[in-house]
């Protein structure tokens, strides 16, 4: 993505961090738990790679198809799921929102690349009432994963410190925690558009 490098490798950071964990949280899950864990984490990962500082690894012309071929693939496969839960809308959108940055970032997709050519800072690119709709669905999603976090940490703390039997793998807080970063990542690779 485009902009300085130090906010690229914390994003990269946070969103493979966040990736690795949903990951490890589908191990201890079963059904959909398991879905919807794969899912996060794939978007986790992805985000993190889309997120590399352009100073440290220009992606070749091709990349941006493989990633908007990935996540539209995750897009028809959370369209799919949709039936079975409505988390899934989230997973639609989020994965929908990457294929729009991928072709928005792909040579002759609407942004210049001075962020991966070395140019200095990117042109504006993409449809702006569409990113201007995901940046407020992201917002209003942060939002709102944040409200849900503090009850769930307050909870967990006050009955002894989380559900007995699991580990730090099945806490519900970090796994809202893990959501929050991840909206809040997507709405920063928004603003880079």
């Amino acid at each position: 993505m485009h902009g300085p490098a130090m906010s690229g490798w914390l994003l990269m950071a946070l969103c493979a961090v966040a990736g690795a964990y949903c990951l490890l949280r589908s191990s201890g899950e079963t059904g959909e738990g398991r879905r919807t864990a794969r899912a996060e984490a794939l978007m986790g990962f992805g985000m993190a790679a889309m997120a590399v500082p352009a100073a440290v690894m220009t992606p070749p012309a091709w990349g941006w198809a493989v990633y908007a071929g990935l996540f539209g693939v995750a897009s028809l496969r959370a369209l799919w799921s949709l039936r079975r839960s409505g988390h899934h809308l989230h997973h639609l959108v989020g994965s929908s929102a990457m294929v729009y940055m991928a072709l928005t970032m792909a040579p002759g997709g609407g942004a210049a690349h001075g962020g991966h050519a070395g140019h200095g800072v990117a042109a504006a690119g993409g449809v702006p009432l569409l990113t201007g709709l995901l940046l407020a669905y992201y917002a209003v999603y942060v939002l709102w994963s944040g409200s849900r976090l503090i009850p769930v940490a307050a909870t967990a703390t006050a009955g002894g410190g989380g559900p007995a039997g699991g580990g730090w793998s099945t806490r519900p807080e970090l796994a809202l925690a893990c959501r929050l970063t991840m909206g809040l990542a997507m709405f920063a690779m928004l603003l880079t558009l």
